[in-house]
C-alpha cells in the first residue's frame, strides 16, 4: 500500500518495471492469437467441421470480451496484484486442457477460458499508469502498449513455427510454462495496489453505461480505435488468403509475412512521447489518414508483379504503426480521466474496438468471398475514412493547448 501511495505520488517507474510490464502484456494477450494459424490441424485432429472449426477463434474472442466487461473493472475495488495472479492461473489451467483434450467439447471450454482469463494483459496496462509520474504516463502507455502489440504480431507467425516442428499442442503446452513462470515473476516482483472500493461489485457493472453515457472522450477514442482497428482485423483476415491465391506463398511464407508488422510496433512509444507533449490530435488524424492510405494503395495497385507484393509490405508496416500509434493516444487520453475509475474505462474502451476487430474479422471473409481483394480492400480504405469524418468533428483540448505552450 506504502509503494502504490508513493507511486500516486509522482514516483517515476524504472526501466526494468517497464520492461517487465511490457513483455507480461506481449506474452499474456499472444494467447488470443495462436489459434488463429492453427484452425486447420486443430479441426482435423479434434473432428471438428470447417464451418464449427470457427468457434476455435471466436469463443477466445467472446471470453476475452467477457473478460474486458466484468473481470477487468474489478481491478477498481479489490487488489490488483491478486486479481491478476489468479486469472493467470486460470489461464494456465486452461491452456493445459487445450493442449490435452479428448474433444472438441472441452478444447473449446478451454478457448473461451483462455480469453477471460487473457484480459490480465488490460489490468496491467492501467496498472502501470499508476507507478508512473504523470509527465512520463504517455512514455510508460506506450512502452507497455509496444511490448503488448508485439504479442499479438508475433503469435501468429511463432505459432504457425511451433506447429511444423512439434505440432499444434506444442503451442498451448510451451505457453503453460511460460506464463507459469510470468505468474511467479509477478506475484514477487509487482508492488501490491489497493484500491479504496466505493462501490459494490453489482453497482460497479452497472455504472458501465453510465460511464459511457457521460464520458464523450471514452466514446469518441473507443469508435476511433474500433474502426482503425477493423480495419487492421479486415486486412489481416484476407491478406493470407491474397498471398496464397495470387502470389502461390506457402503457409511458412505467410507466417514470414506475418512478421513484417512487427516493424509497426516501434510507434506505440513514439505516440506516448509524443501525446506527452500535447500532439495527441494531430497525431490522431495522422494515424487514421496513414491507415486509409496504406489501403488505397494496395487497392489502386492490384497486380500479381513484385512490385504490388512489395507494396502489400509496406502497407502491413503503415498499417500497423497507424493502428499501434492510434491506440496507445487513445489509452493516454482515457486514463487521464480518473484514476478510481481507470478499470472500467480501459474495459469499456478496449471491448468497443475489440467488437470493431471482430466485425472487421467478419467483413473481410464476406468481402473476399463475395468480391475478392477488390472489394475487402475498399472496404478496408471506408473503415479509417469513417474515423476520420468524425474526428473533423472533435474540438482540441485545452490540455493538449497548454502542453504546445510549455513544450
Amino acid at each position: 500500500m506504502q509503494r502504490e501511495q508513493q507511486a500516486v505520488e509522482g514516483n517515476r517507474i524504472s526501466n526494468w518495471m517497464m520492461f517487465l510490464l511490457a513483455a507480461a502484456c506481449g506474452l499474456i494477450v499472444a494467447n488470443l492469437y495462436y489459434a488463429q494459424t492453427l484452425v486447420g490441424p486443430i479441426h482435423v485432429a479434434l473432428g471438428l467441421s470447417s464451418t464449427t472449426a470457427g468457434f476455435i477463434v471466436t469463443l477466445t474472442q467472446i471470453g476475452y470480451v467477457v473478460g474486458l466487461l466484468f473481470i477487468v473493472p474489478i481491478s477498481d475495488i479489490i487488489e490488483n496484484r491478486r486479481l491478476m495472479i489468479v486469472s493467470l492461473i486460470i489461464t494456465v489451467c486452461a491452456l493445459l486442457v487445450a493442449a490435452f483434450a479428448p474433444n472438441a467439447t472441452l478444447f473449446l471450454t478451454a478457448s473461451l477460458f483462455i480469453g477471460v482469463g487473457s484480459v490480465v494483459a488490460q489490468i496491467l496496462v492501467p496498472y502501470a499508469t499508476y507507478l508512473a509520474s504523470e509527465e512520463q504516463r504517455g512514455r510508460v502507455v506506450g512502452n507497455v502498449m509496444s511490448g503488448l502489440l508485439l504479442g499479438i504480431m508475433f503469435a501468429r507467425p511463432l505459432a504457425s513455427f511451433i506447429t511444423s516442428i512439434w505440432g499444434w499442442q506444442a503451442v498451448f503446452i510451451m505457453s503453460a510454462i511460460v506464463l507459469t513462470l510470468l505468474t511467479i515473476l509477478l506475484s514477487r516482483a509487482l508492488p501490491e495496489r489497493k484500491p479504496v472500493p466505493t462501490v459494490s461489485y453489482n453497482k460497479l457493472i452497472l455504472s458501465l453505461g453510465t460511464l459511457f453515457k457521460q464520458t464523450p472522450a471514452l466514446r469518441r477514442r473507443a469508435l476511433y480505435q474500433a474502426c482503425l482497428f477493423g480495419a487492421f482485423s479486415l486486412f489481416w483476415t484476407v491478406v493470407p488468403l491474397r498471398l496464397a491465391d495470387d502470389f502461390g506463398m506457402s503457409q511458412q511464407g505467410i507466417a514470414l509475412f506475418a512478421l513484417v508488422g512487427v516493424g509497426g510496433a516501434i510507434a506505440a512509444p513514439v505516440a506516448g512521447r509524443l501525446a506527452d507533449k500535447g500532439w495527441s490530435k494531430g497525431l490522431t488524424g495522422l494515424a487514421m489518414v496513414i491507415a486509409a492510405l496504406s489501403f488505397l494503395v494496395i487497392y489502386i495497385f492490384q497486380s500479381h508483379s513484385t512490385a504490388a507484393l512489395i507494396l502489400l509490405f509496406i502497407s502491413a508496416i503503415t498499417l500497423d504503426m497507424a493502428v499501434s500509434g492510434n491506440l496507445v493516444l487513445g489509452q493516454r487520453v482515457i486514463y487521464s480521466l480518473g484514476s478510481e475509475a481507470r478499470g472500467r474505462l480501459n474495459g469499456l474502451f478496449m471491448s468497443i474496438f475489440f467488437i470493431g476487430g471482430a466485425i472487421g474479422s467478419s467483413l473481410g471473409g464476406w468481402s473476399y468471398a463475395l468480391g475478392g481483394w477488390n472489394l475487402s480492400a475498399l472496404i478496408g480504405v471506408i473503415l479509417p475514412v469513417l474515423a476520420l469524418l468524425y474526428f473533423f468533428t472533435e474540438k482540441e483540448t485545452s490540455g493538449d493547448v497548454r502542453k504546445k505552450q510549455n513544450g
